[in-house]
């Protein structure tokens, strides 16, 4: 498997242990670790090592799915990972749809061969008849975020129900991941209940404020479960023991509390954001989640000039839009610290008016 760099992580190496603010963060400001209960007993293995059986019912049955049919993860990237590590075979085709996050597009494009379907602005509408001219005899996944990383649409029922029609027509399977659904004021039904040949990852890391836990999961009918379960074994073995500790309280007596203010801290970031890009004359899609993919200001001939030159005048980190494939635009993420969002979108706006 060829894979390769992976062009935002490689950004945020160069330029974050630097900077005074990032505003690339792509999830809610971090929850404290005293809010948890840390006793976990030993630190050893999580047995069985694809989770705790109960555990794993629970997540099951936010999907309508049985307990064999999850597997949980060290966070999402992994349950991505291992399901496409264990489910496509060299020769094999998936359609994924842009801009996305790069590995759901750089892994399946190292065992096989990718085709993108990329949507557009200002609405970013995915067209499913696209997708459906992109099928192929050997096409074996439709892959993308919902809601999308990093433009923060997020697609409604009916055109998930068209895609998951138009995979079951085709023999192939949808993979969605979803770790930032539940950042939606009222979240759609998942991916994976729509039926078997639908798969769902997501983790706690985005939408609970989590990231460090560590812990995602993946639900897939039995037989995928279990060629990522193998995977898994070659891999991390076990999901972290402390993070699933955390997970299972932040999924359960925690949940209401931490979601309805990350839901609101969200909203009022947001706010913020959209009042900041309406006075500097820049056009966005208002997203689902902590990500904005706003337009590159006038004056600059990419979203990387933006970025680097920003970095280098004010210390600010945001994503440039090329590495996305988009060079007109760039990532901001708002889903941390309103004082540090406010201090950076001072900074942004010094520099749009140093060159003006």
């Amino acid at each position: 498997m060829e894979l390769p760099p992976f062009e935002l992580e490689r950004w945020f190496d160069e330029y974050e242990p630097d900077a005074d603010l990032m505003l690339a963060e792509s999830g809610v400001r971090s929850l404290p670790v005293d809010r948890f209960d840390l006793d976990v007993g030993e630190l050893g293995y999580v047995i069985p090592t694809d989770g705790d059986p109960e555990f794993r019912a629970e997540i099951a049955e936010r999907y309508g799915r049985d307990t064999e049919e999850v597997v949980l993860t060290c966070g999402t990237q992994e349950a991505d990972f291992l399901t496409f590590a264990s489910f496509l075979d060299e020769g094999d085709h998936s359609v994924v749809v842009s801009p996305t996050y790069q590995s759901l597009a750089s892994v399946p494009g190292a065992v096989g061969e990718v085709s993108e379907i990329r949507t557009e602005p200002p609405e970013w509408d995915l067209p499913v008849d696209a997708v459906a001219e992109a099928m192929r005899p050997e096409t074996r996944l439709v892959v993308l975020t919902n809601p999308s990383n990093p433009t923060g649409k997020y697609l409604g029922p009916e055109t998930m129900r068209a895609l998951y029609d138009l995979v079951a027509e085709h023999d192939a399977y949808l993979l969605v991941d979803e770790v930032y659904r539940m950042l939606a004021e009222e979240p759609h039904p998942p991916a994976a209940a729509l039926g078997p040949r639908a798969i769902s990852t997501a983790g706690v890391s985005k939408s609970y404020g989590l990231a460090g836990a560590r812990l995602g999961w993946v639900v897939a009918s039995p037989e995928i479960a279990d060629a990522v379960r193998k995977w898994k074994d070659y891999t991390t073995i076990s999901p972290p023991m402390l993070g699933s500790h955390i997970a299972r309280q932040a999924l359960g007596e925690q949940e209401e509390d931490i979601l309805a203010a990350n839901r609101a801290h969200a909203r009022a970031n947001r706010e913020r954001l959209a009042d900041f890009l309406d006075r500097h004359g820049l056009d966005w899609f208002e997203p689902t989640g902590v990500n904005g993919f706003p337009t590159v200001p006038d004056g600059f001939e990419s979203g990387e000039e933006f970025c680097r030159s920003l970095f280098e005048a004010e210390s600010v980190v945001l994503a440039p839009g090329d590495v996305f494939g988009y060079s007109d635009r760039f990532r901001i993420g708002f889903g941390l610290p309103t004082e540090e969002l406010e201090e950076g979108l001072d900074r942004i706006a010094r520099h749009i008016g140093a060159t003006r």
